[in-house]
């Protein structure tokens, strides 16, 4: 039961990259999901989450970056537009799985570290995104 991403690499600033996670062992609407990402140094940061449909982006991307969940494909994608140097990280894909572990959701919270904090989370290995200048 993981989140699996693909799809990072390396681009140019001002390009675009899409990324994409799919639920393995799990499925995508009776969780709640989030994108994040970390930078050598830095502190994990939220890209997005979502709960219950509804989802909310971090202050660094919004305008720039979306997100479009799939459930028939069980999958979420992030797609990743004016792309700038700032955007380098690991890009981690995670889920909440409290609604079908506990009976209830919980919703997936910031953090310091890009890894799970709890038995009802599960989180991918991630994946490097490198934007260029």
């Amino acid at each position: 039961v993981q989140p699996v991403e693909s799809g990072g690499g390396s681009v140019q600033a001002g390009g675009s990259l899409g990324l994409s996670c799919t639920a393995s062992g799990f499925t995508l609407d009776d969780s709640d999901m989030g994108w994040y990402r970390q930078a050598p140094g830095a502190e994990c940061e939220v890209v997005f989450t979502m709960s219950s449909d509804v989802s909310s982006d971090g202050d660094s991307v919004k305008g720039r970056f979306t997100i479009s969940p799939d459930n028939a494909k069980n999958t979420m994608s992030l797609q990743m537009d004016s792309l700038n140097p700032e955007d380098t990280a690991v890009y981690y894909c995670a889920a909440s799985r409290a609604q079908v572990i506990a009976g209830t959701r919980i919703p997936l919270s910031r953090r310091r570290r890009c890894e799970r904090t709890s038995y009802l989370e599960v989180w991918g290995q991630g994946t490097l995104v490198t934007v260029s200048s």
